[in-house]
């Protein structure tokens, strides 16, 4: 008996040690670190302007008007959760559609049709695949580069801009392949839209 109290003390005091170390000392520390060096990436990347937040950088935005850049389809689901006063609380998801479905297919077709209408001084131009299809999270903030310039034309005409301010724009807010090589050109859609309006500089 006296060798199980022993050992329940100690177990005890194990427990309690590790349990701090982990559930308290070790958090702080990460986050007395990561608000230290890395402040903006740590707080969510938040594009914030005289005070006011306009979005994160890390999170893509419904645009569909004709003086903005379009991002990538944001899957949004309406119906999933409403807060405590039952106002409808909206979030992105992937899509769960087979790409062999019909579904999917009228779906394709839609938003190529919506792009196409938008878009008229491309004609028969290639669609940047990122423009029709949902990422893998429904909400990224970035497409290509080549989705990009597909909608400088539209954007300047709209904006009563020449076509080389909104390509000075998008290099603006371009970020290169990693170590030149690996992946690809990418443009983050929020940074040029905050640009287009005058916001960002």
């Amino acid at each position: 008996m006296k060798n199980f109290i022993t050992t329940l003390k100690r177990s005890v005091i194990i427990f309690v040690i590790l349990a701090v170390i982990t559930g308290i000392i070790y958090p702080a520390v990460v986050t007395a670190i990561s608000q230290l060096l890395f402040n903006e990436k740590a707080n969510g990347s938040i594009i914030e302007i005289d005070g006011k937040k306009y979005g994160s950088q890390l999170l893509g935005q419904q645009y569909n008007d004709e003086k903005h850049m379009w991002g990538r389809i944001v899957n949004l689901d309406l119906e999933s959760f409403t807060d405590e006063d039952g106002n409808i609380l909206m979030y992105g998801k992937p899509s769960n559609l087979s790409v062999e479905s019909q579904q999917y297919q009228q779906l394709v077709q839609q938003r190529i049709d919506m792009i196409r209408q938008a878009n008229p001084d491309m004609d028969e131009t290639k669609i940047p695949v990122e423009l029709i299809t949902c990422s893998a999270s429904g909400v990224d903030p970035d497409i290509s580069y080549s989705a990009a310039i597909y909608q400088v034309k539209r954007i300047a005409k709209n904006n009563n801009m020449t076509e080389q301010e909104v390509l000075d724009i998008i290099d603006k807010c371009k970020t290169e392949k990693l170590l030149g090589i690996f992946g690809q050109e990418t443009v983050n859609v929020l940074k040029v839209n905050l640009m287009l309006e005058g916001i960002l500089q």
